[in-house]
């Protein structure tokens, strides 16, 4: 049996705090964010659950991306756009781990955006659910969230809502450290 989730230097680190993160994107362009869910642990705890809708950058919508998710061009025309809700978000997660599944998503996404607003990025630490699955849960068919979140017993009705998914990757993540 593991006894933590993740590896930091070669040693299991047991995580009881951190913020878990999901993008969904418009387009291609991992600066396309339209929306954001955040889901905080504290103490092994979900203590507070964040969502927002935003007015992506390029501001276009391709049909892959709105059949995957449902969002559209007329759903965040009004939104904010990103520095406004990372304002909100930022002192939420203060100097908590970032985790999502599947990072090499997320993480580019978080950093794209930084960069097109020219916002100094904080050089956050992320974690992966879905590297850790793989390594813990070897022997799954495949590692998908919502496989992956029904293996750990967190049945995911709401897939690619950007909360959905994070509170998705914040079960996956708090389960994995009891497996």
């Amino acid at each position: 049996h593991c006894t933590a989730l993740f590896q930091l230097n070669n040693l299991n680190y047991h995580m009881k705090d951190f913020a878990a993160i999901d993008f969904e994107t418009a387009n291609q362009h991992r600066s396309s964010v339209c929306s954001v869910g955040i889901v905080i642990v504290k103490n092994d705890i979900i203590v507070d659950r964040f969502y927002r809708l935003i007015k992506p950058s390029p501001n276009f919508y391709c049909r892959w991306a709105t059949e995957c998710h449902g969002i559209t061009f007329n759903d965040t025309v009004n939104s904010p756009l990103f520095p406004d809700v990372w304002a909100e978000i930022a002192p939420r997660i203060a100097d908590l781990p970032l985790i999502a599944h599947n990072k090499s998503f997320d993480e580019p996404c978080l950093k794209k955006c930084h960069e097109v607003y020219d916002i100094p990025y904080p050089n956050y630490t992320y974690y992966c659910t879905l590297q850790a699955s793989r390594r813990y849960l070897p022997n799954m068919e495949n590692h998908q969230l919502h496989t992956v979140s029904a293996h750990v017993g967190y049945i995911l009705d709401n897939h690619h809502h950007a909360l959905a998914d994070a509170e998705a990757c914040a079960e996956i993540a708090l389960k994995l450290q009891m497996l």
